[in-house]
């Protein structure tokens, strides 16, 4: 984080409109990609579901003393 900071502190001295805007659509560019990640969370749940479905007879027949 800290490293981003600097960064962003060099581009600022270096190219301050670049800077701003960089700053003003890291927001946005954030929210545009909300969605996918929430798409990506539900996807990596049902396949890990699917995983738990299909390895239940052997977890089942592990478990046994």
């Amino acid at each position: 984080m800290m490293l981003g900071f600097l960064i962003w502190i060099i581009l600022f001295v270096l190219c301050w409109p670049l800077a701003i805007l960089a700053l003003v659509l890291y927001p946005l560019v954030w929210l545009l990609l909300l969605p996918f990640r929430v798409l990506g969370i539900a996807v990596t749940g049902v396949f890990e579901l699917l995983r738990a479905i299909f390895m239940l007879p052997a977890n089942l027949l592990k478990s046994r003393p």
